[in-house]
């Protein structure tokens, strides 16, 4: 039994450090790893600047093992534009992690693996509608376009909540404020609504995004060493919770879109997407499908919008004299 058992251990070992190629095709320079745990050793608490190091040394098509999936590595502007924009189609599909196979049930578009031809008919259709409900004219004559008049709006609201906090509080962390004023704009967008600034279940869909992302940037060891999911994970078990607080968040508003829905009145990217659901059959687009996009299109703005309008916020603090500028230009 022990022999048998040591036999396995080899085998695993030499499995996780040699990938076999497709016959007619070269194996990739890079770095020789560790079993199970590849070049993760070799990356150290600066990843970006160990890459730069071995890109010089192995160029800039290189392969490593992180964990025990083998991964390209792509640097140089000419490269990356290469893989990215001349030959986007070969390189737009997700790698299958364990962690995105609990987003949105593994059906995703920025999470999901599949990249065929229904996929990309769901993505033109998001496009399509978020392109409706934003650069579309808006009936407000001071606005240029639905985006707009729903920034400004929500940018008003902002500055009063900012200004009444200073008031009572004599100080403040705008981030909170930040992203909840970004996600009634999303909102606004999806769904036509807007929220106070203390209503609890938007507060708790923010914390849940903010959890995600914390959760995301960390990383799941199990996504790279495959058979730790199969051990109990108490962050796991959190990630699939924040999960299904989006969804039955977004199940719910989805649902009351499907109740009141009006051909006529198409009122929001919600209405759009029940609206091609029920003509366009080819799309393939349960009621489930549509919270999934909907969730893409919620999830995909909180963080990057909130982020750098933060970094703005601290530029503009420090550097005083351009807030004069841009007050000047406003007025």
């Amino acid at each position: 039994l022990i022999a048998i058992a040591v036999f396995c251990l080899i085998s695993i070992a030499i499995k996780s450090v040699w990938t076999p190629m497709p016959q007619g095709l070269k194996s990739l320079p890079g770095p020789w790893g560790y079993p199970f745990i590849g070049n993760m050793l070799d990356l150290g608490q600066n990843p970006h600047l160990s890459l730069t190091q071995m890109s010089q040394k192995y160029g800039d098509v290189m392969k490593i093992r992180i964990g025990m999936r083998p991964v390209v590595v792509l640097s140089g502007l000419e490269t990356i534009k290469q893989a990215l924009v001349r030959q986007g189609g070969d390189f737009m599909g997700r790698p299958d992690l364990f962690s995105s196979r609990h987003v949105s049930g593994g059906d995703s578009l920025a999470f999901g693996t599949d990249s065929g031809e229904v996929w990309q008919m769901h993505r033109k259709l998001v496009q399509s509608a978020l392109k409706s409900f934003t650069a579309s004219p808006s009936p407000d004559s001071s606005s240029t376009c639905l985006l707009e008049e729903h920034v400004s709006k929500e940018a008003s609201y902002l500055v009063v909540k900012l200004q009444q906090v200073m008031l009572e509080k004599k100080s403040l962390d705008p981030y909170r404020y930040l992203v909840v004023s970004v996600a009634n704009v999303i909102c606004a967008i999806c769904f036509g609504k807007r929220y106070s600034h203390d209503d609890e279940e938007l507060l708790s869909i923010v914390n849940a995004s903010e959890e995600f992302v914390e959760y995301a940037s960390s990383g799941n060891p199990a996504d790279y060493i495959p058979a730790l999911q199969y051990l109990p994970s108490p962050n796991m078990q959190k990630f699939k919770a924040i999960n299904r607080r989006f969804t039955t968040f977004l199940q719910k508003i989805v649902h009351e879109h499907y109740e009141s829905f009006n051909k006529d009145s198409i009122r929001n990217i919600t209405d759009s997407l029940i609206d091609q659901s029920k003509e366009n059959t080819k799309l393939q687009l349960s009621s489930e499908k549509v919270v999934n996009l909907v969730n893409d299109i919620f999830g995909a703005g909180f963080d990057t919008v909130t982020t750098a309008l933060s970094w703005c916020l601290m530029y503009l603090v420090v550097y005083s004299e351009t807030q004069k500028k841009i007050q000047e230009e406003i007025g």
